[in-house]
């Protein structure tokens, strides 16, 4: 039987804290919020131009992967874009590692290396090239594997940063500062009255 594949997507949920991929992976809880609403409706204005491939479909079982790369520009090089909102014009560790998730992906397709992403921030209209080194593709498998061994009856740690949940939108479900506050031993600390 063939284990279920991962979507690369879901690298960056679970890099971004653990408990919000459980929730999302095994009660499908993922709601509306500001951030996904505008995503989409970013993703559905996209622009069209020549030299692009839109929204490429990939999977390989022995990454455990499977995803859609947003776009995969076809010139010199082959260079799958992913694109961000990124407030205040950055992106983070999480985005890299989806960016490699589709980077695997795509080398396994062609049979080559794919050395080179880019990150595409709307806010700022930038594009952000990220080199995809051996960490990239270390870290890619471990989440893989971490996230396979997740079962329903094992709920991960509410995160030690409050300020991951302000805009989180299984907020709602995980109750981060109620659940720290009946777990024995451990309160929420004065940071989270101003986040959460």
């Amino acid at each position: 039987m063939t284990e279920e594949l991962i979507n690369v997507s879901d690298l960056n949920q679970y890099s971004y804290c653990p408990r919000r991929y459980w929730y999302l992976h095994f009660f499908d809880t993922q709601g509306d919020n500001y951030e996904r609403t505008e995503g989409t409706s970013l993703h559905d204005s996209k622009s069209e131009r020549g030299g692009w491939v839109d929204e490429l479909y990939l999977e390989d079982e022995n990454l455990g992967l499977k995803g859609r790369i947003d776009i995969l520009e076809l010139h010199d090089d082959l260079i799958p874009i992913e694109r961000k909102r990124a407030e205040g014009g950055d992106y983070y560790w999480s985005d890299e590692l989806q960016l490699a998730g589709y980077c695997l992906l795509l080398e396994s397709h062609l049979g080559e290396p794919v050395r080179e992403g880019a990150i595409y921030l709307y806010e700022t209209d930038q594009r952000m090239h990220v080199r995809i080194t051996e960490d990239h593709r270390d870290a890619v498998r471990e989440r893989v594997e971490e996230m396979r061994s997740m079962s329903p009856d094992d709920v991960p740690s509410i995160t030690d940063n409050p300020q991951k949940c302000t805009a989180c939108s299984v907020r709602t479900y995980c109750l981060p500062k109620e659940t720290l506050e009946l777990e024995p031993g451990r309160m929420p600390s004065p940071e989270w009255e101003e986040y959460v």
